[in-house]
């Protein structure tokens, strides 16, 4: 029996050194692949994460173009609705001062148009008096030609009477002396 006892726990020694052996090899080999695998999904993680970081860098690149440009776009908006609102103020202000000057030239106008109406409301009237004059002194002159025709008749007529009487005295004389 005293070899059995030294058997059985050599027997068992060696099936738990072969599993032992076994289990070595294996894990040793198990603890490097998980090694090996953890460190490749950690290389993994870091080469995804660049890539991200890159990929994210590039989006960030892309969207500050895109907010530029649309800065640009909307600054290029408002300068032309502050040209647009200030060339419409211009163009108010021009319209309102047209209009005022118009509003003058207007008012200067009828007052001028008033003032000849009234030269011209004169003028008539001095027409009509030169006129009227005009006509009287036509009257006049007829008048006077048929006086001055008148005292030329009445001349005639004096100096016919005067013969008449002067040759009535010379016959009346010539009758006294004869």
């Amino acid at each position: 029996m005293n070899k059995l006892y030294i058997t059985v726990p050599l027997v068992f020694l060696a099936v738990f050194y072969g599993f032992y052996h076994n289990f070595s090899k294996g894990y040793e080999a198990k603890i490097v692949a998980a090694k090996q695998k953890i460190e490749d999904e950690k290389k993994e993680k870091a080469r995804q994460e660049v890539v991200n970081r890159e990929k994210a860098i590039q989006a960030a690149i892309e969207a500050q173009g895109k907010r530029k440009a649309e800065r640009e776009a909307k600054e290029k908006l408002d300068e032309e609705k502050r040209v647009a609102r200030q060339n419409a103020e211009d163009q108010r202000e021009r319209s309102f001062s047209d209009r005022n000057k118009l509003a003058d030239q207007s008012r200067r106008l009828k007052k001028d148009l008033e003032e000849v109406q009234e030269e011209v409301k004169k003028i008539e009237a001095t027409k009509k008096s030169l006129l009227d004059e005009q006509a009287f002194l036509k009257d006049y002159v007829k008048q006077a030609e048929a006086n001055v025709k008148y005292y030329y008749d009445l001349l005639d007529k004096v100096a016919q009477a005067e013969k008449a009487r002067a040759d009535a005295a010379a016959a009346a004389a010539a009758s006294k002396r004869g």
